[in-house]
């Protein structure tokens, strides 16, 4: 395990394992979103490694956004730049190849939750605690994707209540909205979240990436555009090894063995 101040680097086979690690709440500063972006790239561009996790050392907190303090004692240019990396590390979230799941086992609160948000899957424990956007609470609403990414999973109308109460909400009622993939006991989401990402990670790489593609790139476009964006990801993937192989394995009646070329 590699210790980035504020951000753990684990590497287990094909899985990347980020742990946010800035007691007791995770409150990220300027500091913690550099950290958190050299793991995740590291993450990203080691060839062996086919899916990620995000989750937190914390028994309490998964992460409660913005230090609220750090924000408040900066100047506007020092936290225009801790928004920007805030955003840069979203971005590289959704846009990665790798399929990334966040793993929440406590309070999810503002760029906390965009994290999440921001992350392809999410694993929560069923236990009590908080999850919500309350920056409305402070005069603002969500600055790192958060209300264009809530808005995508749990609509209109429910996105609306939250962002404009700033009130949080349960696992159960995530859970239920959509928010959340799935609800574990909080001794079995970790391995839950770790036999998610092995099986991802013996999966075909490139058919993977073209599937982040051709959903994050097809819900923003008319459903004729969306349909040929997804023509034109699968016509790139006959011709791979990995499809070659995908074919093969069924007509053989035996597991498929990728890998990623």
């Amino acid at each position: 395990m590699v210790n980035e101040s504020s951000v753990l680097f684990e590497k287990q086979g094909h899985i990347g394992i980020l742990t946010l690690n800035r007691p007791p709440a995770n409150a990220y500063h300027l500091e913690m979103l550099n950290c958190f972006n050299t793991s995740l790239r590291q993450a990203i561009n080691d060839p062996e490694i086919n899916a990620i996790i995000v989750d937190s050392s914390s028994e309490k907190f998964f992460c409660a956004g913005a230090d609220i303090k750090v924000f408040e004692a900066n100047t506007t240019e020092e936290n225009a730049k801790m928004i920007s990396q805030a955003r840069e590390n979203m971005a590289l979230i959704e846009n990665c190849e790798k399929v990334v799941i966040a793993v929440i086992n406590g309070h999810c609160l503002g760029g906390g939750l965009e994290i999440a948000l921001a992350c392809d899957i999410r694993f929560a424990a069923k236990h009590q605690y908080l999850i919500g956007l309350p920056e409305i609470n402070l005069g603002l609403i969500p600055g790192n994707g958060g209300s264009q990414r809530l808005t995508r999973l749990i609509g209109v109308s429910n996105a609306i209540q939250m962002l404009s109460t700033g009130d949080s909400i349960s696992a159960q009622e995530a859970y239920r909205m959509g928010l959340i993939n799935q609800l574990f006991d909080s001794e079995e989401l970790m391995p839950a979240a770790v036999a998610l990402a092995s099986k991802l990670g013996q999966g075909p790489a490139l058919a993977i990436a073209a599937t982040k593609k051709a959903v994050y790139g097809g819900a923003l476009l008319p459903m004729a555009e969306a349909l040929e964006l997804e023509k034109r990801l699968v016509d790139t993937l006959y011709d791979t090894q990995d499809g070659q192989e995908g074919f093969r394995a069924f007509v053989e009646k035996r597991p498929a063995q990728f890998t990623g070329k």
